[in-house]
Parts: structure tokens; sequence; C-alpha cells
């Protein structure tokens, strides 16, 4: 079979996703154009501040692509090129109480600290199998500062600075590639997170908005070369459709469900959602392109990495899945390099500038991550009863995710922590159903399109916990067994405080009677 069928089928039924489906939770949710959103009602310059619509999207989509489209579907490629693919197009504290609030804080962080531990040890190997890309990565940072000093201090319009911006954007990739910077795995992972406690507690407007909209137009770019180099290209798929219900990473139903997150579902970017972007967002009705949107986009990219494995032989990607200085990374960078280099560019320089795209969009996955695990932090110390230093201090909240997300990158493999990190994502995207699922009940509107979805979604992710608990525990990993363990109860606790909610609201109906609340979700 051709990819570029695969690929032309993928972006029209996600093209007709957008504009319908996208209608129907615009009209399902409520979106009102003429409310005012977080951004104005609590606008304080750090973490709320209203946002052009094009740079919040990319803001979004930088900060919820990451490595995860990539990594997940070329793992799972195990599985055969048809589960994959089907799986990637088929696509709270007011009503679950103060004890389920502080329950799923906790299941949160622990989630992002998950996030933040996979995405460092990434970028880490990126920067030690490809040092053109540090140098490129530290000038994008530079120049994100000044794009965004320019903007919101000088006043220099969107469009004049995004033309200088992607230029010298372009600049600082060719500058990579001649003045490389090689330092050991290890002094990449500590300069890592010293540089994502300073992003995180830097003002959004200063570097995470700038830095991730300028990086974004790197996805765009690798996105589209990719595409139009599978269309000019059109390779084969020599991959088997279907290998067999249990592979090397374990059985298709749960593991394959929890392989691909990222590009299919994700609980993280429901957190980057209400974390930041919700912050951001200048009215209502951006939220579809920028949430939306940004998801089927995430999706193509999803396609693109799969057709990357999947068009070689089946032999060669056990060994490259495999490989020092190879795995879904290689594969990935390797394959989109070939495919851009259809359209007369040099096959290394086109290598290089994928395995560049693929630092940017992880290191904006990192610092978003651990801005939003200080928020976590901080938000399960509020109370109103009084303020204290543990929910006012951002310095704490983040100091504390980074060091504890730096002894678990210590920890383990990737191999280790991808698919509990899966399983976490997963069951964080099941638990964001079950809170807009009561939501929707509680205000008495139709919910069954998110309720249904998410019965799934827990039986996949709590199976998955189960064989990962036992897994760990054979092999010995017992701090990945305790995490297991614990978001599994978290879960199954939520689960139960939410399903109270739901009783005492179908009981007021019944009674005709307005649900109390009690806190917000």
């Amino acid at each position: 079979m051709s990819a570029t069928i695969l690929m032309i089928v993928s972006i029209i039924i996600l093209f007709i996703g957008y504009i319908f489906y996208g209608r129907f939770l615009s009209r399902s949710l409520g979106v009102d154009p003429n409310r005012n959103t977080p951004a104005y009602t609590k606008e304080d310059g750090v973490d709320y501040v209203p946002t052009k619509k094009a740079v919040l999207l990319g803001h979004h989509f930088s900060s919820i692509a990451g490595a995860g489209p990539i990594l997940g579907p070329i793992y799972a490629a195990m599985f055969g090129w048809i589960p994959v693919f089907l799986w990637i197009l088929v696509v709270i504290e007011d009503h679950i109480g103060k004890a389920g609030k502080k329950l799923f804080l906790i299941f949160t962080w622990s989630v992002l600290v998950l996030v933040i531990a996979v995405f460092a040890k990434a970028v880490a190997s990126v920067f030690v199998k490809e040092p053109a890309t540090v140098t490129s990565s530290g000038l994008f940072i530079i120049l994100a500062i000044l794009f965004g000093i320019s903007m919101y201090r000088y006043k220099i319009s969107l469009w004049l600075n995004s033309v200088i911006g992607i230029v010298l954007l372009l600049g600082c990739v060719v500058l990579g590639v001649y003045f490389p910077i090689v330092q050991s795995y290890n002094f990449w992972v500590v300069i890592l997170f010293i540089y994502i406690f300073i992003a995180a507690v830097t003002p959004v407007w200063i570097l995470l908005q700038p830095r991730d909209y300028l990086n974004s137009f790197l996805l765009y770019l690798i996105l589209i070369g990719g595409v139009i180099g599978i269309i000019f290209a059109n390779p084969q798929i020599s991959f088997p459709a279907f290998t067999g219900f249990q592979t090397d990473l374990g059985y298709l139903f749960p593991i394959l469900f929890v392989t691909v997150a990222c590009g299919a579902i994700s609980g993280f970017h429901s957190l980057v959602s209400a974390g930041t972007t919700a912050k951001q967002l200048n009215k209502e009705t951006d939220a579809k392109p920028i949430g939306y949107g940004s998801m089927l986009i995430e999706a193509v990219l999803a396609v693109v990495a799969l057709i990357t494995a999947i068009t070689i032989i089946q032999s060669d990607y056990n060994e490259l899945i495999k490989a020092e200085g190879g795995g879904p990374i290689g594969i990935f960078s390797a394959g989109v390099g070939g495919f851009i280099s259809k359209l007369g560019i040099p096959i290394e320089a086109a290598i290089t500038f994928a395995a560049l795209a693929i630092s940017a969009f992880a290191l904006t996955t990192l610092d978003t991550a651990t801005r939003l695990g200080r928020f976590a932090f901080q938000e399960f110390f509020e109370s109103k009863e009084k303020q204290t230093m543990l929910s006012n201090n951002r310095y704490i909240g983040t100091l504390v995710t980074v060091v504890v997300a730096m002894l678990l990158t210590f920890s383990g493999t990737s191999n280790t922590l991808w698919p509990l990190f899966g399983s976490a994502n997963q069951l964080l995207a099941s638990l964001a159903l079950l809170a807009i699922t009561v939501w929707l009940a509680e205000l008495q509107k139709n919910n069954n399109f998110v309720k249904y979805p998410m019965y799934f979604m827990f039986l996949v992710t709590l199976t998955a916990l189960g064989f990962l608990i036992h897994k760990n525990f054979i092999t010995k990993n017992i701090p990945l067994v305790i995490l297991s363990i614990l978001l599994f109860g978290i879960a199954v606790v939520l689960v139960v405080e939410a399903n109270k909610g739901l009783k005492r609201i179908a009981a007021h109906a019944e009674n005709n009677e307005v649900p109390k609340q009690t806190v917000n979700v």
C-alpha cells in the first residue's frame, strides 16, 4: 500500500472532524465570544496575559506536541500499522469535593513529574546525538526573549516581529550546524533542569509565549516538509498491517492505547489547556482553533511519525528501535529527512533539521510542564483561611517539582518510564473526561459524548497500570511500583467521589432542585 494514500486520507478525515465535530463541541460546551476570559478577569502580567490567537496557537501547539506524537506511534508500530493508524484517527472541586480536589492535584503533579522526566531524557539524548541542536536551542531562547520584549515593551507589530523572528530562527539553525557544542548526557540533563526552573518562574510574555510561538514555525516547516515529501516520494508500506496481539511491549490491549498517547488522546493536553492556554485566551471562540485544531495537527504529525517507521523493513525497524543513538527519534529524523530530501534539500541537512525540530518540540513541553507542576503544587497548599509560603511562592513549588523530576530521570531508562508515562497520561485524560462529564451533568446538558469515551479510557488505563505494577514488581523496580500503585489508588478514589457527585446531581434533578455547588473545577 502507498503511504501517500494513508497520509491524504488522514488529512481529509481530520479536516472533516475539525469542521463538523469542532462545531458540535463549541455548541455543546456553550462557547460565548462575548464572555470575558480569565486572561482579562485575572490579568497579572505573569501567568494571566491576553494573547493574540496566532501567538497562543504557537504556544499551545508547541507545548502539546513535544516528542510524544513521535515516540508513541513509532514504539507502537510493533503491533502493525493498522491498529496504530486507527487509534490516532478515531478520535473539580465543585463536583468531587475538597478531598477529591486534593487527590486530583496530587495525581496531576505526579503525572507532570513523569512528563518532565521523560522529555528531559529525550532532549538530552538529542543534544548528545546531534550537538548542533544545543547551539540552536540556546540561540532560540535568546531570540525568544528579544521577541517578547520587542512585542510587549516596544509594541512592534506581530507580523513584522514574526518575519524578523523566522529569519533569525533559521539563522540559529544554520549557526548550530557550524558551531555544535559537545557534552555528556548527564551534563545536559542538569543544564536542562536549571533552564526549566528559570523558565517556569519567568513571566509568560518574556520567554514561554514568544519561544513557543517561534518554535511552532519549526514544527510547521517539518510537518509540511514531511507531508509534501511523503507525497513526492510515495513510499510503499513494507510493514505488516498487524503483527500479533502480543509483542515486546506487551499485549495490544491495553498497551497500544497508552503507548500512542499524544496524537490520539492525551491528558497532558487538558493540563496545558487549563493550566497555561486558558490563562492567555483572548476570547472563548479562539479555543476551537487553538485547542481542538492543535490536537488535529498533532495527529497529522503522529501519522507522519508512523509512516517513517512502517516504510522501512520490519527487521531493520526491530534493530533501529533498540539501537544506541537510534530509537524512535533516530527513526523519525532519518525518515522525515529522507522524505524532505526528495524536495531537493541535501539529506544530511534535512536529517539535522528534523532532529533540531524534535529537540525544540520537547523543550517547549519541558518548561510548560514545569510551570504546570508549579501551579498544581501551589494550588494543593491554597487555603481560603490564610495564605502560606507554599501556596504563594512560585520558586518553592518549581524547585520541588524540578528536583523530584531530576531524581526520576536518573532512576531508570526511557523504555521503563515511557509505558508508565503513557498510562498516567491517558489516565489523566480519563479524569479530565470525568470532570467534564460531571460538569455537564451539573449544567443538565448532554454528556454522552464524553461519558462513554471516559468509560473506555478508564478500562484501558487501569488495566495498563495493573500490568505495569506486575511487570515492575517482577523486575524489582520498586520506585515505579510504588508510583504506579499511587496513581491507580488515587484514580479509583476520584472515580468513587465523582460517582457520588453524579448521584447527587441526579437526585436534585429528580426533585427539580438546583444542585448545590461547593467549589470550582
